[in-house]
């Protein structure tokens, strides 16, 4: 066979695996449908130890959210789902008892970019500073591809229990985010 056509044919082959891997994956995780392995493949299970800068280059530790439904959310000012959705989560931080949510979002962005964003479109929960660690933690958090934005919610005790690659939406908030921070009736 001619060696041009052994490399389109390895390109193609090497395309449609990795397509219908990660097509494979969504369509179980969509399904609640737990793969084996899935715990033991180095993704965190629970909130980690994080430390990274504000705004004001203070350092904040994830230990300060203790006890509550933490959503982060890692976004950038250049990526147009993460702007879109930023409005719908600025809302769910001011909808919600700050002694039972906090939403926190990880800018991983050029500080400046960051700070003259939101000089402009100011949101009332906690924007850190991401850098390269910080990506390195969104992929062990299950953002397999690095894309943005990123969700990943953890539970008051600390768990992961839901995570999400693309623009929220409200139904998503609904079914995984407000359940976990909805006082239950009894």
């Amino acid at each position: 066979m001619n060696p041009a056509k052994v490399l389109v044919v390895t390109i193609l082959a090497g395309t449609l695996s990795i397509g219908a891997a990660l097509f494979g994956e969504r369509w179980f995780v969509e399904r609640d449908i737990d793969l084996v392995g899935r715990a033991g493949d180095g993704r965190l299970e629970t909130l980690p130890d994080l430390r990274l800068p504000d705004l004001a280059n203070h350092e904040v530790s994830s230990a300060s959210w203790a006890g509550k439904v933490v959503v982060v959310n890692f976004w950038a000012t250049w990526c147009p789902p993460c702007l879109r959705e930023m409005p719908m989560l600025d809302e769910l931080q001011r909808g919600t008892d700050a002694r039972r949510l906090v939403v926190v979002g990880i800018a991983i962005d050029e500080p400046d970019a960051v700070r003259e964003f939101l000089d402009v479109n100011a949101v009332d929960y906690q924007v850190l500073l991401g850098n390269i660690d910080a990506v390195a933690l969104s992929k062990r958090l299950g953002n397999r591809t690095q894309g943005l934005p990123f969700t990943v919610v953890f539970d008051p005790v600390g768990r992961q229990v839901y995570e999400h690659t693309g623009e929220l939406t409200a139904t998503q908030v609904r079914k995984h985010i407000l359940p976990l921070v909805t006082p239950e009736s009894g």
